[in-house]
């Protein structure tokens, strides 16, 4: 199924994707910077967690900062992906069932690859 088919614009769908992609990179960048800051600044500090009352601070500031570089990272790879499907042709169609994926559901999240029917059903 080509992008035209399903009433979306190729132009209009790349620039988003491209957009976010680099949108996630900046924060990706930031975010490596801030858990290296974090790492240094652990090094300066007691490192007994469990007496330190700074201690837990750190370790869950250090854990959400690399939750949130985990998952920007897996952005990028989605967006990568979706980038990869504009330029064969393969954009809006689910990669589980082969169906359509909704233009609503691809304006929400562009780099959607499964319709909303396979994104509800267990893996």
């Amino acid at each position: 199924m080509d992008v035209g088919d399903a009433g979306v614009d190729r132009a209009a769908v790349r620039a988003r994707l491209t957009q976010e992609r680099d949108a996630l990179g900046a924060m990706g960048r930031d975010l490596a910077a801030s858990f290296e800051d974090i790492v240094g600044a652990a090094k300066d500090s007691n490192l007994d967690d469990e007496h330190d009352p700074e201690g837990s601070t750190i370790a869950a500031e250090r854990s959400l900062v690399a939750s949130l570089g985990r998952s920007a990272a897996e952005a990028l790879i989605e967006i990568e992906q979706a980038l990869a499907r504009l330029d064969d042709g393969t954009y809006g169609v689910c990669l589980r069932c082969g169906a359509a994926i909704s233009p609503g559901r691809l304006d929400a999240r562009p780099a959607a690859a499964l319709c909303i029917t396979c994104a509800g059903r267990p893996r």
